[in-house]
């Protein structure tokens, strides 16, 4: 059974996580065809390798691809094998490590976005056994943990990179002209036509919304909220930045039905003061630095790391999936 759509983000997650496990064998005096490379004296071994690249394949629809083609595959899988373990060695020497309530927790999380069964039928389908899982969202928590205790801890902004940042970005943090409108809508032009009389006649809005309109919004009586422009289908906004407060429009006509709108409340262009902007700048900037400190951090890892990888054996492999054994359910 083939994986929908929806489910392949998990299913990628699961492959791409920490994928270090079985590779403390000691390393071997000569080039060994059962290693694919060492990283720091710890081995990536050629079994833990295929498996894993047959799991990579499946989920792509690659596994019919010639050894050329799959070459980009195994270059890639290699490279996140060595950025895995690097990372899993610097929470070592750190001694970062998670509870096992911790990954309990995180599994649960996965598992939240599935109905029930299906969260099975998803790891059988990536041939992971939920051992594995656990195992590997172990890792993914220590890796995560290892970058907020030891790399983003370090990272703060100034008041003086706040103003800065402020001041370079006055545009971005400019409010936009919005409308906070309603609707109703209806599948014929006739009923929408008998809707407009009930409302010259004095019918509320929101009431004629509530019982008529086809729109999930009806419970609350058509109301849309607050929106600027370019955020409702172009049809919307050609008509509701048109109106004034209480107007109501004449039918409108889209691919969804027949509306009548009205315009409930008006938010004039602004622009936010420092104050006002503070946070989302220090979030931005944090944000930013954040990813500078992490990547700062991972270069450092590599360029003091002792690398080696066996291309003989690297070439070796040909890209079929390794006999894997079946998932417990």
């Amino acid at each position: 059974m083939r994986l929908s759509p929806t489910r392949a983000p998990l299913l990628s997650l699961v492959l791409a996580l920490a994928l270090s496990q079985g590779c403390n064998t000691p390393v071997k005096s000569a080039p060994d065809d059962t290693v694919v490379a060492t990283v720091n004296g710890e081995v990536l071994s050629r079994v833990d390798f295929e498996q894993e690249l047959g799991r990579e394949l499946a989920s792509t629809e690659a596994s019919q691809r010639t050894p050329e083609e799959i070459e980009p595959f195994k270059r890639t899988l290699l490279d996140t094998y060595i950025h895995r373990m690097l990372l899993l060695q610097a929470a070592r020497r750190n001694n970062v490590t998670v509870t096992p309530e911790e990954v309990d927790r995180g599994v649960l999380r996965l598992s939240g976005d599935y109905p029930a069964g299906n969260f099975n039928e998803v790891l059988a389908q990536g041939q992971l056994s939920m051992a594995e899982l656990r195992a590997r969202e172990a890792s993914r928590l220590t890796i995560e943990k290892l970058f907020a205790g030891h790399v983003y801890s370090r990272v703060g902004v100034t008041e003086e990179e706040l103003r800065a940042y402020y001041a370079a970005h006055e545009a971005e943090l400019n409010e936009s002209e919005q409308v906070h409108a309603a609707q109703i809508v209806v599948k014929g032009l006739d009923e929408a036509r008998r809707l407009q009389a009930q409302l010259k006649s004095g019918k509320k809005f929101s009431d004629l919304a509530r019982r008529y309109s086809l729109s999930a919004d009806a419970k609350v009586g058509g109301d849309l909220g607050f929106f600027p422009r370019g955020q409702m289908p172009p049809a919307f906004d050609e008509v509701v930045f048109k109106l004034g407060v209480g107007q109501v429009s004449d039918v409108v006509s889209t691919e969804y039905g027949y509306h009548l709108f009205k315009v409930l409340e008006r938010k004039p262009a602004r622009k936010r003061d420092f104050a006002e902007a503070r946070q989302w700048v220090e979030a931005k900037l944090m944000e930013q630095k954040r990813t500078e400190a992490q990547d700062a951090f991972e270069k450092e890892l590599r360029e003091k790391a002792q690398v080696q990888v066996n291309e003989a054996t690297l070439q070796a492999i040909r890209g079929q999936p390794a006999a894997l054994p079946q998932a417990a359910k």
